[in-house]
Formats: C-alpha cells, sequence, structure tokens
C-alpha cells in the first residue's frame, strides 16, 4: 500500500468523507488492526437491508462485543442515516470506544437533517493521490491524462476503469438514490459543465445548453458537490481594494474525471485540455494539501471586473500564496501581469508561477517552479519555495 499523507485519530471518533475509489476503506483496514476493530459494510446489500429495517440492532451488536474491539467502522454510512442517532448514543455512553464513519456522499444525511454527532466526531476528508505519495511512481504527463485516483494508478486499462467509475456512479449514487427523475437529462448535464471546468459559472449559459431550467442546474452543480464529484472555488475578497467578480469557479474533483467526461472533437483543441488538466491537477493537490495539513486555511481564485486574474490564493494560518498555473515551457512576461497585480493588493502574499518548464526560476517577487516539481515537494505542513 502506498503511504499516504492524511493521518488519522486513534483516539476520537470521525467521519471520512471523500469520493468513491480515493482509498478510504484501504486506509482505514491498514491504520487500524483487524483485531481490535469491527467492521459493517453498508455496500454490502445484507447488511444494508439489516440495518435499514432495523436500526437498533447496532446497538445491541456493539454493547455485546468484547472490550479487546477499540474501534467500530461503518463504510458508506450515508446509506442509512438513521444508524447516526444510534452511534450518537453509543458514543455519549462509552468514551472508550471509537466510530469511524466513512462517506462518499453528504447528499442524503444533509436532505434528513442528520446534524453530523452534534460535533462529537472530528470530519475528515480523503483525496485521490498526491505526487508526494507516490513519489518517483508520479508521472505529471501521465497524470494529466489519467488523474490520480487510486483505482487507475497502476490499472492496465484505465481509460475503461474511469469510464466505469463514473457509470457506477450514475447508477449507484445518481440512480438508485433518486437523486435526478431525468438520467439521460443529467448525463447531458455533466458533458456540458465539462466545458466549464476551471472557469466562473455560468448557470444562465449551461441552462440554455441543456434546455433546462437555470435552478435545474444550480441543484444538479449542488448533487455533484454533495457527491464528492465537484467543487467551487469561491472568489477572495479578504479586504479587497478592486471591483471583483462575485461568482465561484467549477472544478471536476480530478482531472482524469474531468477528461473521462469532457467531450472531445475536431474543434477541441488538445492545448486546450492540457491547460485545464493542468490547472485540475494542481487545484487538487492544494485541497488536499490543506484538509491534511494541521493549520487552517482555504483555497480560493482572484479575479477583477477587468479581467485580471489569478489561478489560487490560499490564505489562512497555513499562510498566504498566489499562485498561476500555464501550461508552457517558457515563462513570458504577460503570464506574471496578474499576480503582479496581486501582489500590489496584498504586498504580504507570496507569489508562484507554475509551468511546464524544468528551471526554477526568480523573476522579481515570483517564483517561477516547474509543475512536476512543485507537485512533488508539496507536503504537509510544507509549502515549496519556503
Amino acid at each position: 500500500m502506498k503511504k499516504r499523507l492524511l493521518t488519522l485519530p486513534k483516539d476520537h471518533s470521525f467521519f471520512l468523507f471523500g469520493a468513491r475509489g480515493t482509498g478510504k476503506s484501504t486506509l482505514i483496514k491498514h491504520f487500524y488492526p483487524k483485531k481490535q476493530s469491527w467492521y459493517i459494510d453498508l455496500l454490502d446489500l445484507h447488511q444494508e437491508s439489516k440495518y435499514l429495517n432495523d436500526p437498533q440492532l447496532l446497538k445491541a451488536e456493539v454493547l455485546a462485543l468484547s472490550n479487546e474491539i477499540k474501534w467500530v467502522v461503518i463504510d458508506e454510512v450515508q446509506k442509512i442515516p438513521a444508524l447516526l442517532n444510534v452511534v450518537h448514543a453509543l458514543i455519549e455512553e462509552n468514551k472508550q470506544r471509537q466510530f469511524i464513519l466513512t462517506g462518499s456522499s453528504a447528499r442524503k444525511l444533509k436532505r434528513e437533517g442528520v446534524d453530523l454527532l452534534g460535533g462529537r466526531a472530528l470530519l475528515k476528508h480523503m483525496h485521490p493521490f498526491m505526487a508526494a505519495e507516490l513519489g518517483k511512481h508520479f508521472l505529471l504527463t501521465e497524470a494529466l491524462q489519467l488523474g490520480m485516483l487510486p483505482l487507475v494508478h497502476g490499472s492496465e486499462h484505465p481509460q475503461e476503469d474511469l469510464k466505469a467509475y463514473l457509470a457506477l456512479y450514475m447508477k449507484e449514487e445518481v440512480q438508485l438514490e433518486g437523486l435526478v427523475r431525468n438520467l439521460e437529462e443529467f448525463s447531458q448535464f455533466l458533458e456540458v459543465i465539462s466545458f466549464s471546468q476551471g472557469s466562473v459559472l455560468s448557470y444562465a449559459n449551461i441552462a440554455r445548453e441543456c434546455s433546462i431550467s437555470g435552478k435545474t442546474v444550480e441543484n444538479y452543480v449542488s448533487i455533484l458537490e454533495d457527491l464528492l464529484l465537484a467543487f467551487k472555488l469561491p472568489i477572495f475578497s479578504h479586504k479587497a481594494k478592486r471591483n471583483l467578480i462575485a461568482k465561484s469557479k467549477f472544478y471536476y474533483f480530478d482531472a482524469g474525471v474531468y477528461r473521462a467526461i469532457r467531450p472531445k472533437g475536431p474543434l477541441d483543441a488538445p492545448e486546450e485540455m492540457h491547460g485545464i488538466a493542468l490547472e485540475t491537477l494542481v487545484a487538487q493537490h492544494l485541497r488536499a494539501w490543506l484538509d491534511y495539513s494541521e493549520q487552517e486555511g482555504r483555497l480560493y481564485f482572484w479575479q477583477t471586473k477587468s479581467g485580471l486574474e489569478v489561478d489560487f490564493i490560499v490564505y489562512g494560518e497555513i499562510g498566504f500564496y498566489a499562485l498561476e498555473v500555464k501550461n508552457s515551457s517558457q515563462v513570458r512576461s504577460n503570464d506574471c501581469r496578474g499576480l503582479l497585480e496581486f501582489k500590489k493588493d496584498y504586498p504580504q502574499a507570496k507569489l508562484f508561477l507554475l509551468y511546464r518548464g524544468k528551471e526554477l526560476l526568480k523573476k522579481g517577487d515570483i517564483l517561477c517552479y516547474p509543475a512536476e516539481e512543485f507537485l512533488l515537494q508539496l507536503k504537509i505542513n510544507q509549502f515549496p519555495g519556503d
């Protein structure tokens, strides 16, 4: 098993959320000794049916466990939200036993008003591989095509596995859970919104392309977020000195997933897709880095109404960084314009330009980093160039 950078607690109950295929179950089984753990897999139809019919059965079973069992693991807990009420009561009764609850969707939990144990459990997030986790096995060109999902990495048929992965999501998370009424319409939406990858979201434009209402588009985007298949990046407006746009940017959560969904044809320039895939790869690494690190921080982007922009802003106690991503082997002066303007408003920020060249360069206040090297050096509580 590849060593993951996410650290899990051994003395506290917690939720572990992450899209399917990110390695949640593998990590937990590695981290918590089997002899001291009791596992419930709600993807198993027999177990799901058993607890669906009688959630209180969990309490009777847990109370009957030997004292050697320190951890109770419930995989895909969102399948039966009612179990959380039982878990809540069990935590109150026995502080010595910890509960580990994994989930690949928060939608059903939110829809049924579950409060995630009233703050009595920590909240952790699992992401696709980071380059630092793969080390010498990380290849940027491969990652741009296939992404970083563990189920795809090292596969003999990665493209087929990606398609099967998306089909599984459509069947088990969307269709069976009844999240949408029109599956064909939703499938078309998935393709149309892929053209908005790394761009400011316009619900009206997507609605027009799909021949659906803007409200439906908003609901579909929310479904993707709840299924952890996509995320929206907010604008950085802290003590803003300029007129900024108000909308968020959209990303599928993994470069390989984006490439698998994005339609391709004679009118699609490969360079454009490569550039967006690189930006996506950087985004997913920064999100994982922030979630895995001990210090607080959030990810944003910056864009003025006049058109100045910076791809990513990291801000919080973890640091203040502005990053621009370019899919080119040379650094041009125009590439730095957004960063330099951002520096005028925020002189405290450290500036980075990630590009496809091989040399580490310093151009004034901007550190120009080879993208592959930057991703490899991005480790927990460690930012390249600091």
